[in-house]
């Protein structure tokens, strides 16, 4: 009895610290970017820099690129905060007023403006305030990124929080393997896992842990952006809706996996965010 009441007070406190770990930047009622615009905005952004300009940030982002990623691309680029030292999405809006009859307050769409077409044209993007680098050392470089939606008021979403918070944060050495199933573990109740549809031999059925595809297959998808190859990918055998073909990458404990290695001299971490209905993958090489 003794020991299932400890067992139960275990999940209880890893519930709670799972939540805590969700919120990681202030709800604000804006659009949903697209990954056009994350990527766009992973182009001008230097988390270095935003950790040293904004340190009431970097007090809550526990050293994470992609937290502080998340928080410019959903609340800083709306409160007017700088992606670098050369790129303020409002100052660039304000002295390209030809760009606002077009896009408004969509704020992302100028960090696309500026990325696509914008830097080419020879278009002003400083911050009036904070230019510069600071002369920071790069603790990170994003190698890909890449997001996927999914409905966070059904019971799969629980799965996907389970799955990337265990990703989240793995360190992969030089010359080591990654294994997308192995890092989320066994997917048991007892693990935080829930039953969710999942496929199975062409077919949809329920099963426990039904969703942690979804995370497997960003983190496949980020690996493409990056020009990382896959030493083990296996595809659904039915089409999922959350990525192109061929983009998807399914896992079943102790058979299919998704795995890579690290052919780079430095680590590479990997990190992924579940919040709101957008997972976030990002892989990283740490300097």
């Amino acid at each position: 009895m003794e020991k299932l009441k400890l067992h139960r007070k275990k999940i209880a406190l890893s519930l709670v610290l799972l939540v805590l770990a969700f919120v990681f930047v202030p709800h604000l009622d804006v659009e949903a970017a697209s990954n056009d615009e994350l990527q766009a905005c992973a182009a001008v952004f230097d988390a270095d820099y935003y950790a040293a300009m904004y340190p009431d940030v970097a007090a809550n982002s526990n050293g994470s690129p992609l937290y502080l990623l998340n928080h410019y691309l959903y609340c800083g680029i709306y409160e007017g905060r700088n992606a670098s030292g050369f790129f303020n999405a409002t100052d660039y809006m304000n002295k390209n007023p030809d760009l606002a009859a077009l896009y408004g307050d969509n704020m992302p769409a100028y960090v696309y403006h500026y990325v696509h077409a914008g830097k080419a044209e020879g278009r002003d993007a400083t911050p009036t305030v904070g230019a510069g680098d600071f002369g920071l050392p790069h603790t990170y470089t994003l190698l890909g990124i890449y997001s996927t939606d999914y409905d966070a008021s059904v019971p799969r979403a629980t799965n996907i929080a389970v799955a990337a918070n265990n990703i989240n944060g793995t360190v992969v050495a030089p010359g080591a393997t990654f294994s997308a199933s192995n890092t989320i573990g066994p997917r048991t109740s007892a693990n935080g896992f829930v039953t969710a549809p999942v496929f199975i031999n062409k077919e949809h059925a329920m099963g426990l842990g039904g969703g942690v595809c979804q995370v497997s297959s960003t983190i496949y998808a980020a690996m493409k952006t990056a020009g990382i190859q896959a030493s083990e990918r296996h595809p659904h055998s039915l089409p999922v809706n959350y990525l192109p073909a061929g983009w998807d990458a399914t896992i079943s404990w102790g058979s299919l996996d998704l795995k890579f290695v690290n052919h780079y001299d430095q680590n590479i971490v990997i990190y992924e965010t579940a919040n709101n209905g957008k997972l976030t993958a990002a892989i990283y090489l740490q300097n």
